[in-house]
């Protein structure tokens, strides 16, 4: 997760409660392909988990390195893989010191700002040696409309000023821009992914707590359960079966690669 000065990151309860990222994530590393003595940026890397199964296929040839801007995930990411490379580093700033035969994020991209991607997509191309891959998962239209949706409802109806926090971009959108920044879009796919959030009847408040930090910014400590409350009253009909809450995600899946 890279944006890490806008959500406060607990490793223990990512790995917890929302290790759906990771597993979900496995299905981006099929579409990665890596192979034996490959170079492999992890473009914000969390706790490292799909860093290292990366690293199990390009093989001791190979080299992976995992980038975040979260202190918190890249220690724990650190203390749980000691032999991989994994480094605090801004997507928005990085330079790679020797090309990459790709680029793999999950579930990071959409944390930085519509403005701020330019400066990502220009980094990755840069970090490319020509005919490199680009690969990535992350939120895209209409991703945890319903949730964004109730929530800042209710904040405003209680006279907070939120907005919504992400970059959940279409198709049509973001790949003209990867290809002004100098690639060919190979694969690209927009699709609903319903995603049941582990904790039972509290697993919509867990997900608030985990991912949801930007937007109740402006809400006092002491009310802040109070609000998680009304909007899960607001979401129960739709997202809750009485044992399970489901997220309205939708994802945005691509493989590009830069131009020769």
């Amino acid at each position: 997760m890279d944006d890490g000065a806008r959500n406060r990151w607990n490793p223990d309860d990512y790995d917890g409660d929302h290790d759906y990222v990771t597993e979900y994530g496995e299905g981006v590393v099929d579409l990665l392909d890596p192979k034996p003595g490959e170079r492999i940026l992890d473009l914000g890397c969390g706790t490292g988990h799909l860093t290292a199964e990366i690293a199990d296929a390009v093989g001791e040839s190979g080299t992976v390195v995992g980038i975040d801007r979260s202190a918190e995930m890249v220690r724990e990411a650190r203390e749980t893989y000691p032999d991989l490379s994994f480094q605090r580093t801004d997507a928005r700033s990085f330079h790679a010191r020797e090309p990459f035969d790709a680029v793999f994020s999950n579930a990071a991209l959409h944390w930085i700002s519509d403005v701020d991607q330019n400066r990502v997509l220009a980094g990755v191309a840069n970090a490319l040696r020509p005919g490199g891959r680009f690969v990535v998962e992350m939120g895209g239209a209409g991703n945890v409309d319903r949730i964004v949706t109730a929530t800042l409802a209710e904040l405003d109806a209680r006279g907070y000023d939120a907005t919504h926090p992400w970059y959940f971009p279409t198709v049509g959108e973001y790949a003209p821009r990867l290809e002004t920044h100098g690639f060919e879009v190979r694969h690209v796919r927009l699709f609903d992914r319903p995603t049941e959030l582990d904790g039972g009847a509290g697993g919509l408040a867990n997900w608030l707590s985990m991912f949801g930090d930007s937007i109740f910014a402006g809400v006092p400590d002491d009310e802040r359960a109070a609000v998680v409350e009304a909007v899960e009253d607001r979401l129960r009909p739709d997202l809750f079966d009485g044992e399970t809450w489901t997220a309205d995600y939708r994802r945005l899946r691509f493989l590009a690669v830069r131009s020769e």
